[in-house]
């Protein structure tokens, strides 16, 4: 088995992990998709039963998509660049935002080169939002490296990184309610 077959296999297995994990915790979640490109709500729509739980999945790839659909203040995209982790942080809670029916919103935000600048090849951040009992939301970014070579690879691993840190903000999630 290749390399590309090996990610898609587990790229499969954790979708199906994570809409099962949703339907256990009774979490409806939305997506700011940039790098990914849609991957991350695509491989979950392929679960059957996952319309209960999934809202849907903003891409926005671009960053003046980022500010104009969910949100993303251009002047910290100016300051910080698009992958960086106040506009990972402020994907997933402008896409909570415009998404009153979700509990949970996460964001992914990468470069994958070509032509990334030095030091963001392959870098990646994942933004997590949640709505709290008392209306409040929490969220939270952590940065990964891909290792994967080639854009296709890497869009296949950082799916996987999100639905990793999916099922991690489910667990957290389910264990301050219980």
């Amino acid at each position: 088995m290749d390399d590309l077959s090996s990610l898609t296999e587990s790229l499969r297995e954790l979708a199906t992990e994570t809409v099962g994990r949703l339907a256990q915790a009774k979490c409806r979640i939305v997506f700011a998709e940039s790098c990914t490109c849609g991957m991350v709500a695509c491989e979950l729509g392929k679960i059957p039963g996952v319309s209960e739980w999934l809202c849907g999945s903003a891409v926005t790839y671009r960053n003046d998509t980022k500010v104009r659909w969910i949100g993303v203040s251009a002047v910290d995209i100016d300051r910080h660049t698009a992958v960086s982790d106040p506009v990972a942080r402020q994907m997933a809670a402008g896409v909570l935002d415009k998404t009153p029916e979700a509990d949970l919103a996460v964001s992914i935000t990468g470069h994958f080169g070509p032509d990334a600048p030095d030091g963001f090849d392959g870098l990646v951040f994942v933004g997590t939002c949640n709505r709290m009992d008392d209306g409040s939301v929490r969220c939270d970014a952590r940065s990964f490296r891909m290792k994967s070579v080639g854009r296709q690879a890497r869009q296949i691993e950082a799916t996987q990184t999100v639905l990793r840190c999916l099922i991690n903000a489910l667990t957290l999630m389910r264990s301050t309610k219980d």
